[in-house]
């Protein structure tokens, strides 16, 4: 959908590591191996987020309250460099790979420096503030940090206490972080099941267990999710909408791991 959404034209650093890790997982799990055309494709867009990885942008949630350096958008800058790492070395492919890994390393110390505050304990939504964004709760699923690591460990903690109602999780507070959108906000059912598989990750298995049946009895008869859950619990935004699904899916995967 483009002729009426503001979203058309906004920069978004996320979508790249979102690409990239795809390309990752198709490279590694997938029956086809990337072709060398492809991975042209690749490392040129490798390069392009080694030189523009530090711009603010709108950021995953498409907000319309000007760009930040959002710490997702830092995130998955790093995840788009660090996969490609992992494909050039793993096929021998031709690459910059030393810078590549030096690009890396410095979006790491950014979000560990700047994307932490020691106030709130945690990571937050966007560099020099202290409010949480529930997109952090991917840190430990692209393996940007342990899932028993003590800073993370505080910040599914904050998360909990700021985000959390009932076991559904808002992606931010906007009240405190005006994002310029009309209309109430729901809980968002991608960041519920997000919150299960770091819950499942951290070894907090009774809190993943209930968290997710407690997701299950919002489905429709089809077992289909909404974007957004509503107060009373309507199903609100895109229906049915795929991410979720997916989010369902590796939340279910990792928690049935986890109990054995």
């Amino acid at each position: 959908m483009r002729i009426g959404n503001d979203a058309a034209g906004q920069f978004q650093l996320d979508i790249y590591g979102e690409l990239i890790d795809a390309a990752y997982l198709v490279e590694r799990y997938g029956r086809g191996r990337i072709h060398y055309d492809d991975w042209r494709g690749i490392a040129a867009i490798v390069e392009w987020v080694c030189e523009n990885w530090d711009q603010p942008d709108e950021g995953i949630w498409e907000t319309r309250g000007g760009r930040r350096r959002f710490t997702y958008s830092r995130l998955m800058s790093w995840v788009a460099l660090d996969r490609a790492i992992r494909i050039a070395r793993s096929r021998s492919l031709p690459g910059h790979i030393v810078r590549w890994m030096a690009v890396r390393d410095q979006i790491f110390h950014r979000i560990m420096e700047h994307g932490w505050s020691d106030r709130r304990q945690a990571f937050v939504q966007y560099e020099g503030t202290e409010l949480l964004d529930a997109s952090v709760l991917l840190m430990p699923l692209v393996q940007f940090i342990a899932p028993n690591d003590p800073r993370w460990l505080s910040t599914l903690d904050a998360i909990s206490q700021d985000l959390v109602s009932d076991s559904l999780v808002y992606r931010y507070d906007p009240a405190a972080s005006p994002d310029g959108l009309d209309g109430d906000e729901g809980t968002f059912s991608i960041c519920s099941f997000w919150y299960v598989e770091a819950l499942a990750r951290a070894g907090r298995l009774h809190d993943a267990r209930l968290a997710f049946e407690k997701m299950m009895t919002y489905a429709n008869h089809l077992g289909l999710y909404s974007e957004e859950i509503g107060a009373s619990g309507e199903l609100l935004g895109n229906f049915p909408q795929a991410f979720t699904h997916l989010a369902l899916i590796s939340a279910a995967v990792n928690l049935d791991r986890k109990l054995g």
